[in-house]
């Protein structure tokens, strides 16, 4: 199982744009429910912070999202977007409780 946390911050008059290529990811996963992916995407209260929360586990060691074109999209312009560019880091899980549960 690979567990990580991505955050950024986004310049200002690009929150929305980058808001908007969020939405476009989780209305694909939703339509395609890829197996062995939990992932969650937060709006940090400045408005411009983003946090992403990504765990899955591919037998194959592939990364799920890295297919959907929602998501290549996504990244394509993340560079552009950001203030502060994306500092990935891994994650081991201690203890969780309901998480991701819808």
């Amino acid at each position: 199982m690979t567990r990580k946390m991505i955050r950024y911050t986004v310049k200002h008059e690009c929150a929305a744009e980058n808001e908007a290529a969020i939405t476009a990811v989780f209305e694909q996963l939703k339509r395609e429910t890829p197996a062995g992916l939990c992932y969650a995407t937060f709006k940090l209260d400045d408005g411009v912070s983003f946090l992403h929360i990504v765990s899955y586990e591919a037998e194959d060691g592939s990364h799920p999202l890295s297919d959907l074109p929602a998501f290549q999209a996504f990244r394509a312009g993340i560079r552009d977007r950001c203030a502060t560019q994306p500092v990935t880091v891994g994650l081991q899980e201690i203890g969780s409780y309901r998480f991701f549960d819808e």
